[in-house]
């Protein structure tokens, strides 16, 4: 008897978004117009917003983060719908600074540069194989399994670190600071490349094809003969790589590795879930993933250009995680409420 007021309520919210006509379509375009209004309203206030080295400025900020949200999308997308139970990992930003540091303290030690981006590539793919072991094999759940990750890895960095702030000089990255064609910095052009080759593996190669089927549907990609569990343990991999490619940038733009990275955590989450609001299924995609990064880059430099407290970008992160999931479990319901009426 306690569930029917619940039940009644829930009814009544439903055919309240039926009556206001709010189909789909029209609540997920509701990203899209939020996207126009922050240019609008920023390029209004700030002749400098709306020109092609800001945009640039943007794309160079938001590398740390966009690689960081393209590997845990992966992961995201490798678990399913569910992401606490199907696919999560809390660890990549605590990674992150855990190969920064190995970077950083390995071009200080006059370790080769390709050497030293090699050992960086090595410990993020590490930390990965670490997640996907712990989460296939043990089969522990992901969210306890990478925040016990988290924790190792950030101890490891304070280790190797000395807790202190390591600077770090070299041709790599200064060649990414540089500027390129167009007066873009390298690191741009390289964050549209990795970009590029996220999209397509993630939508345009078999193994994406088949992560999505393993997390969408794991008991029909198991009955077709396919190891829907080495797909998943991939994508942690994968994921740990991508914090392995984001520490290179992280230390080009600090010069160094510094502590702190475990901020970027909040961020690369709301990246990933604002993304699939610009799915037509609500799932994780890539692109959606590009277009949020974008999103939220654009409304932190808005911020800075208008001499708005960096303190408002935290809440505005918090604030639409909480859209975004309250709008996808509102627009889930109602598509179950439809199919069993049906």
């Amino acid at each position: 008897m306690s569930h029917l007021p619940v039940k009644q309520a829930r009814r009544d919210l439903f055919a309240f978004a039926g009556a206001l006509k709010l189909p789909q379509w029209w609540l997920q375009s509701g990203a899209l117009i939020a996207f126009v209004i922050v240019l609008v309203v920023f390029s209004t206030s700030s002749p400098l917003f709306f020109t092609l080295g800001n945009f640039a400025n943007v794309m160079q900020q938001s590398a740390i983060v966009g690689t960081l949200a393209f590997g845990l999308t992966l992961v995201l997308v490798g678990g399913g719908v569910n992401g606490i139970a199907g696919g999560i990992d809390l660890s990549i930003a605590a990674n992150l600074g855990f190969c920064a540091a190995v970077y950083a303290t390995s071009l200080a030690d006059g370790l080769a540069p390709a050497a030293a981006v090699a050992l960086t590539l090595l410990a993020g793919t590490t930390v990965g194989l670490f997640n996907a072991f712990a989460v296939v094999v043990l089969r522990m759940l992901p969210l306890l399994a990478t925040l016990t990750t988290m924790n190792i890895v950030a101890g490891l960095e304070l280790v190797v670190t000395r807790n202190s702030t390591v600077s770090a000089t070299g041709p790599t990255l200064s060649a990414l600071l540089d500027n390129g064609p167009f007066a873009i910095p390298w690191l741009s052009y390289a964050f549209v490349g990795v970009g590029l080759v996220f999209v397509w593996l993630g939508h345009f190669t078999r193994f994406g094809l088949r992560l999505h089927a393993s997390g969408s549907h794991p008991a029909a990609t198991r009955a077709a003969g396919l190891r829907a569990d080495g797909y998943v343990a991939a994508s942690y991999v994968l994921c740990g790589l991508s914090a392995g490619v984001a520490a290179l940038a992280s230390t080009a733009l600090l010069s160094g590795s510094a502590p702190g990275s475990g901020e970027n955590l909040l961020a690369v989450i709301a990246a990933v879930l604002l993304g699939v609001v610009f799915s037509r299924r609500l799932v994780p995609t890539m692109a959606g993933t590009w277009l949020s990064v974008l999103f939220l880059g654009l409304i932190a430099n808005g911020f800075q250009l208008d001499n708005v407290s960096s303190y408002w970008i935290n809440g505005v992160e918090g604030a639409l995680i909480l859209f975004v999931v309250s709008l996808t479990a509102l627009l889930r319901r109602r598509n179950l409420e439809r199919s069993s009426h049906a």
